[in-house]
């Protein structure tokens, strides 16, 4: 069975761990990048990521883009959305159906 994990700051990623989804408290960009190496070498299928964390480690995240797992979901994290995560679901949707339905203009 494949595992769910959240990679973040502890105020950010303490709820997820209720939910039985493993966490990953990482408060820097080396940090967050070594669990996201580590949990995709034990095949974990899903990995949310705060987005305050993402934008340290764009390259790392990439390297992931076209694989089947892991799956990497940007999330807000305390301080809010950056808006990276719904930037990332408007470009998957406009890639697959070949135009952004999704976006209010």
């Amino acid at each position: 069975m494949y595992k769910i994990a959240v990679i973040g700051d502890r105020d950010s990623a303490l709820g997820f761990k209720a939910l039985g989804l493993e966490t990953v408290f990482a408060d820097t960009a080396e940090e967050a990048r070594a669990a996201i190496h580590r949990l995709a070498a034990e095949d974990c299928a899903v990995i949310y990521l705060t987005e305050q964390l993402a934008q340290e480690i764009p390259c790392d995240i990439d390297r992931y883009a076209n694989a089947v797992r892991p799956a990497i979901i940007l999330i807000p994290g305390k301080t809010g959305s950056l808006g990276i995560g719904i930037e990332n679901v408007n470009k998957a949707v406009e890639k697959a159906v070949g135009s952004n339905i999704l976006k209010n203009e």
